[in-house]
This record gives structure tokens, C-alpha cells and sequence, in this order.
């Protein structure tokens, strides 16, 4: 399958390798396929991201992820289901980081056993992929791009798709970005 992405579509999967081994995962996730694409620089996702007006606040973006992943990947929506449930996910994340450290609940600590020396992608990391596959196939693009990767993230359910809809980053916008009817400034 990486032989149909594009060079842009391939910096993004490198790029989130390399965020997954700087944040310590073991595995690349959907949210460091989020930040590569945040990085991009000439793909038609970091055009349609800067269209969106989202290039420029990055950082909140990377700051709504460290929540994420401090709540151990749960998003805000599952987070208020469970507090339906009179189930406190703050005071949880609060109490387990009292008792073994800020970032107990990100699952990537500690012993992390022998390693390849090649990063293992996620379930959701491969669905973002899948899905950007089926996105170009669907546009009948010959190649998969990095604004298929975009897409992706935005239809997926998960804590990108949801970041991203908070700051106005929607599948509705981007294609409209990407087929040119007009830039859209992101809420």
C-alpha cells in the first residue's frame, strides 16, 4: 500500500514515526499522524490545514492531545458518557498521577521489552491509513496524498477527528477546501 502514497503522504507516516518515538509510545497512533500532518509544509492537507486557519494554532492542538493522552486516550465525549455514569475521569487521571506519576495513564511507560527497532502502528494509525486509501479510491485519485490522510482522520471516530472538529477542521470543510469552492476560516 505505501507504494501508492505520495511523497507528501509518506513524509506524514515518517513524520509520525518520529513523533511516536519522541513521545515514547510503542506504537504510532492516529494522534502522531495528526501532528505530522500539523508539521507538513507543502502536501494539500498543510494547505487545506492553513486555509482552515489551523497552521497557525498548532500548539492548541498539540495541547488538546496531551489532555487526550493524559486521560489515557479517552475522548471528551467518552469522558462525559462515563460521568453520566457518575464516573469522575478527572478525578481518576488526578489520583492515579498522585500516586505513580504524571502520565501513568498514557499506557507507555516503563518497561517496554524488546523492541525491532521499527515502530508498530496502532489499530487506529491503520484505520487512518485504510480509510485514506478508500478516500482516494473513492475521488479516484491514482495515488494516495496526504490530504486523503487528512480526511481520514476528520471521518474516524477517536481524539483526532475530535481535536480537529473543535477547531472547525470537519471531512465537510476540508473538501470543500480541497475542491476549491472557497477558504473557510476554522472556529
Amino acid at each position: 500500500m505505501f507504494e501508492r502514497f505520495t511523497k507528501d503522504a509518506r513524509d506524514v507516516v515518517r513524520g509520525a514515526a518520529v513523533h511516536s518515538e519522541r513521545s515514547g509510545s510503542q506504537s504510532v497512533g492516529a494522534e502522531h499522524i495528526l501532528l505530522a500532518l500539523l508539521d507538513g509544509e507543502t502536501g494539500r492537507a498543510s494547505l487545506a490545514l492553513a486555509a482552515l486557519g489551523l497552521a497557525e494554532r498548532g500548539e492548541s492542538v498539540r495541547r488538546a492531545l496531551e489532555a487526550a493522552h493524559r486521560r489515557a486516550g479517552l475522548t471528551r465525549a467518552e469522558a462525559d458518557a462515563l460521568a453520566g455514569l457518575g464516573i469522575d475521569v478527572s478525578a481518576i487521571v488526578s489520583r492515579v498521577e498522585e500516586v505513580h506519576g504524571v502520565g501513568a495513564l498514557s499506557g507507555d511507560r516503563g518497561d517496554k521489552g524488546w523492541w525491532s527497532g521499527r515502530r508498530s502502528f496502532s489499530r487506529g494509525a491503520k484505520d487512518v491509513l485504510e480509510r485514506a486509501l478508500r478516500a482516494a479510491l473513492a475521488r479516484r485519485d491514482r495515488h494516495v496524498g496526504d490530504e486523503h490522510i487528512l480526511l481520514a482522520l476528520t471521518v474516524l471516530p477517536g481524539v483526532p477527528a475530535e481535536i480537529l472538529a473543535d477547531h472547525g477542521v470537519t471531512y465537510e470543510s476540508v473538501t470543500r477546501v480541497l475542491n476549491g469552492q472557497g477558504e473557510s476560516q476554522a472556529g
